[in-house]
Parts: C-alpha cells; structure tokens; sequence
C-alpha cells in the first residue's frame, strides 16, 4: 500500500508588477500550508509577477524582480522542508518562458517551462513566450548570480521533466498542457484505463479537494490526498464574478465607492445590483472573520472603526446613483431609478440637465445662427442625432464632476470611480454614443449580453427580494433623447438599433466565435432562419449589421474597460483585434451574398413551375 500524501494548492489573488504584495501572498500561503501539514505547495501561474502583465513581460525588470523575489522565497525560513512550486517568467538562452521553478530547503530541483501555450480569446501568450517544444528534453539553465550566491549551485535543470522519490513521482503541468493530448499525466500515472474523455480523464488524476472561486480572500489554500482516483470539484456561483471584480477594483484603486448614472433600465438596474451583490458579500465576509475584506472596507470609507453588517447600509457608504432627467425623460423611469435606490440604499440623486443642453445649444445658435431641431418637431436626421448625442455626453461630463466632488459637497474626504453600463451587444452594433455614459472609469456589465442581465435581474428579484425591478424588466428598452409623444416614451432600442437583442447576440457569436465574414454569416443564417425569413431577408438583415458595425466600429477603441464574460466581446483595446476603418459598403462580400440570393429565388421559382406542371 502507498502512503498518503498531503499536497497544498494555493489560489492568489496577485496583482501584476506588484512584487512586495506578491510576494507577501505566497509566503502566507506556504506557511498555511506547513500548518495543514502539506508536503508539497503548488501556487498559480505567473504569481510571482502576476498573470496579466502583458507588454511588461518584454520588459528585464520583469524577470529581474521576479528572481528577487524567488531569491526572497528561497532565503525565507518559511519554506524549509515543503516543496514549493511557484510560477515565473524565465529567460533560458535569450528566449522567455512561461515556467514554474520548484524547490525545496534552498534548493532548486528544476525550472519546468510551459510547453503549450493559451493563445485565443483574452490570451497572447505566444506574444510573450515561446512554447518548450523538447519532450522529454532537460538542459542545464545557469541560474543569477543572486540566486547562485543562496543556493550554492551554478546550474539547475530546465525543461520538460518529473521529479523521482523514493516512492513516487511528481509532476506539474501548466494551464493549457491539462487539455493537450500529449498530456504529462498519461506517462506518469498508473492508471491504464483512461476514460476517452480528456476532460474527465483530466478530472480523474487530480485531487480531491473543494476550491472556492470568486471569493473576497486574498488566498485560498486547498488540501488534498492522492492515494486513489478522485475528483476535484469547483464551487463556482457566477452571478458573483463582476461583483468580486467591482470590489478588487475598488480596493485596489484607493477610491471611495462609486457613481452610477441610473436611468431606470435594465442596464444601469444591473450594476446597481450588482454593486449591492458586492455589499451583500463584503458584510458576510466580514461577518465571518475576513480581517483582510474589514480592514479593505474601513480604508475605503475612511473610518478605521466602522464594521460594515448591513449591506444597504453600506451601498449608501460606497454607491451614489443620479438620475439625470431631461425633457424627454419619462415620469416611470425617474421613479423606477428613485424606487431601486431606496431598495438597495444608495445614495441617489435627482437632477436636471435641461439648461447645460440649453446652454450649449445658445453657443452653436450664436456661432451658427441656426437652432438644430429634434425630427418630432421637423429636423433633419443630422439635427436629430446631434440632439441626442448632446444630452449622452453632457450626462457623462456631469457624471465625472459629481464623481469628483459629491463627497466633497457632503463634507466627507474621497472621490468615486464613474460605473458604466453598455452592455456587450450595444456595444457591438456600436449603439452607444461615443463619450456618454458608455464612457466610465470601469463597466461591470461591458461584457455581459442583453439576454444574461435579463438573467440576473430576475436573480436579484429572488435572491435580493428587489421588487422594482420587475417593473423595470418589463419596462421597454429605451434611451430617452427624444421628444415624448403625449407625454409617453416614443422611443424604442430595438427600433433604433434596427434589429433585436435576440439576433444581436446570434451575430457576435457568429462573427467571433464562428469567425463569420458576412458572406459565411449569410451562409449559417439562411439555415438558421429558414423557417421564419426568406434568403433576401436574411441578406438585408446581415447587410444591415454589417455596415452599422463596422461605420460604428471605431467606437470600440475607446470602450470603458469591462468584466469579461460574453465570447464575442468586441472590446478593441483587449479582446478584438479587428481594424476600426472599414470600406462600410463591402462592395464585394455583399455582390457575393446578392449572388447567392439572385440563385437561390431563380431555383425557388423554377421548382414552383415543376411542381405546377
């Protein structure tokens, strides 16, 4: 029989380039995992430095201070007599790894690069690293001198190889390796009957353990014994994602709360809850003994005495909300807004921005000598959309001086990061107006589509007993820029927007995703919707988007930086690599999609004369 073996996994929550915390973290974490009586620490990938580093890993400072800190860890009494695996860039014959460097008692054992590397989606690592493509292969890596003068060796290995006791045998394998069909564990383990299923069988060679993902504390230690096939379950509660994000930003920020321009619709009503959910989970946290989370929030509302127990009570500390009303504001929204801040406790404000418009309005007047008017009243569609585009972006100016200044205008020390709330599929179709209220210092939701807030909304309604927003989930989608219409709402996003929220998300995910063009996107719609749309329709309606996203696609480059959690977020700066300066005609895709009709109507009407004769 085999002994057990207690091994130590350790979740981090590390910031890029700073060093001292990271290495504050680590060290806390291996001594937790002394105290468990683990033999083996594993830590996350990259933790020395932290994962996003991007363009930074370019940088020599990065491996220089990535190796003093390793020094550090090596020299530290705290890792004496348990095997420490950290992760760190590495630079091994002029080219840079992505590796993980186990030691023990000032030891290094060996320095394991990573041999396959994430490269869709969010990740670049083949920008920064390159891939060890030497199975099997080790070579001698000559270590600095600073870590040379700590552990007395000149060399250590590097490469791809597993670590041989007495009675077992080690391995470590890197993020994106665990789905690789040449994975480590097939030559190291001793199961021979592998379920044809790579995830499972991945599953099947890991730990028993349960790890909390999304969770306040800064580490989370996990314990587990290998003696027998197990599983490894994750507790995972995804409506808690951009909450916990709000509340690493916020604290990370040295900010006092937020402001959120709340107009009474599902977008706004989101992050309003969604900021109250990170209330809810700062109170429980502390009121379990989180020392880290009560210490966080006491500097960020400024009272070294204040322990937060009422999440409403302190949504009112960290959360204002202003509703910024017009002449083509509705009466139902303004209440709406008024009635969810009372539920949640913000601090909310009312406000008029009729005058600012006014105002700026007399200067193009006296400049011009001509007042633009909304369409309602006989504008042309230039002077309709300058109207509105006027309100969105005096509603951002006045979201900033109040964000600055609302404090200070309450006698209290501070200022707030401005909330966005675009969500991803009005920013795809580029249904924003560039520098309004789209444009905030952070935005919960800029990944996030219609059809899921919809999901969280009706969440928040059973889990946070908020009652106004069914009101404001059956409450049409509107911006509110344009006249009303008997003093109700004429204005519709759908309308505006010239498709639903539905077909939006259909068309993301088919030209992110699927990689669709709009000629292959005609393609898979035309089987898609063949039972509701005729082939001219479907080509109208991929041309439509088409040329909207693409006139409005240099939008993207100044998108608010967003939670990430839809796959065909069109963020520019992180996450679509796409050009913002297109020919918006499509002169040629779109002849080949008329092609196709022109012959898909001729075959149509030539099996309608047989079928007659």
């Amino acid at each position: 029989m085999g002994r057990k073996v207690t091994l130590a996994s350790s979740s981090l929550n590390q910031w890029v380039l700073d060093f001292q915390g990271n290495f504050i973290r680590i060290l806390h974490s291996i001594k937790i995992a002394k105290e468990k009586g683990a033999r083996y620490r594993l830590g996350p990938e990259l933790e020395i430095c932290g994962y996003g580093c991007a363009d930074h890993f370019f940088e020599s400072d990065t491996i220089l201070h990535s190796f003093q800190v390793l020094g550090k860890l090596l020299e530290s009494p705290e890792t004496s007599d348990i095997i420490c695996d950290v992760g760190m860039p590495v630079i091994h014959k002029n080219v840079r790894y992505n590796c993980r460097v186990i030691f023990l008692n000032k030891k290094i054992l060996l320095i394991r690069p990573k041999m396959v590397l994430a490269n869709g989606g969010n990740y670049r690592e083949l920008r920064w690293f390159t891939p060890w493509n030497k199975v099997r292969g080790v070579e001698d890596h000559f270590l600095p001198r600073t870590i040379q003068n700590i552990t007395g060796q000149v060399t250590v290995p590097f490469g791809d190889a597993v670590l041989a006791t007495k009675d077992t045998c080690l391995g470590t394998e890197i993020c994106e390796e665990l789905w690789s069909p040449n994975s480590l564990k097939f030559y190291i383990s001793n199961n021979k009957n592998i379920s044809n299923s790579l995830v499972m069988g991945s599953s099947d060679l890991c730990l028993v353990a349960i790890d909390v993902w999304l969770s306040f504390t800064k580490f989370e230690v996990t314990l587990g014994q290998r003696n027998a096939q197990i599983f490894y379950f994750i507790l995972y509660d995804f409506s808690l994602g951009p909450a916990c994000w709000l509340w690493d930003y916020l604290r990370r920020s040295n900010q006092n709360g937020f402001l959120l321009p709340l107009s009474g619709g599902v977008d706004s009503s989101s992050v309003a809850c969604i900021v109250y959910s990170m209330c809810r989970q700062v109170c429980l946290a502390v009121d379990a003994g989180n020392q880290e989370v009560l210490c966080d929030a006491r500097q960020i509302v400024n009272d070294d005495k204040y322990v937060p127990c009422d999440p409403k009570e302190l949504c009112r500390r960290v959360l204002t909300t202003c509703y910024m009303a017009s002449e083509n504001s509705s009466q139902e929204t303004r209440i709406l807004a008024r009635q969810l801040a009372e539920e949640i406790g913000s601090y909310h404000i009312n406000l008029n921005i009729d005058g600012a418009v006014k105002s700026l309005i007399d200067i193009f007047s006296a400049v011009t000598g001509k007042i633009p008017r909304f369409r309602a009243y006989g504008g042309s569609s230039r002077e309709n959309l300058a109207r509105q585009n006027l309100q969105a972006r005096i509603r951002m100016v006045i979201a900033y001086l109040f964000a600055q200044l609302s404090l200070w205008a309450r006698d209290l020390p501070g200022g707030f990061l401005v909330l966005g709330s675009a969500n991803v599929d009005e920013s795809l179709r580029g249904y924003l107006t560039k520098y309004d209220c789209s444009s905030a210092d952070i935005n919960p939701i800029g990944g996030i589509s219609k059809t899921d807030l919809k999901g969280f909304i009706h969440y928040a309604i059973d889990n946070f007993q908020l009652r106004s927003l069914t009101s404001i989930l059956s409450a049409p989608p509107t911006a509110e820029l344009e006249p009303l219409l008997d003093g109700q709402i004429s204005q519709n996003d759908e309308d505006d927007m010239g498709m639903t929220y539905a077909q939006l998300s259909v068309y993301g995910k088919l030209r992110k995703v699927m990689k669709t063009g709009p000629y292959s996107m005609f393609c898979k719609l035309l089987l898609m919707w063949k039972t509701i749309l005729s082939p001219r329709q479907v080509a109208e309606k991929v041309k439509y988007f088409f040329r909207m996203y693409s006139i409005n696609r240099h939008k993207m480059t100044t998108l608010t930086p967003a939670y990430h959690a839809e796959s065909y977020s069109p963020d520019d700066n992180r996450f679509d690599l796409r050009p913002f300066l297109y020919n918006t005609a499509w002169p040629w895709q779109f002849r080949c999609i008329d092609e196709q009709v022109t012959h898909l109507e001729g075959n149509c009407e030539v099996n309608a004369l047989k079928e007659v004769d």
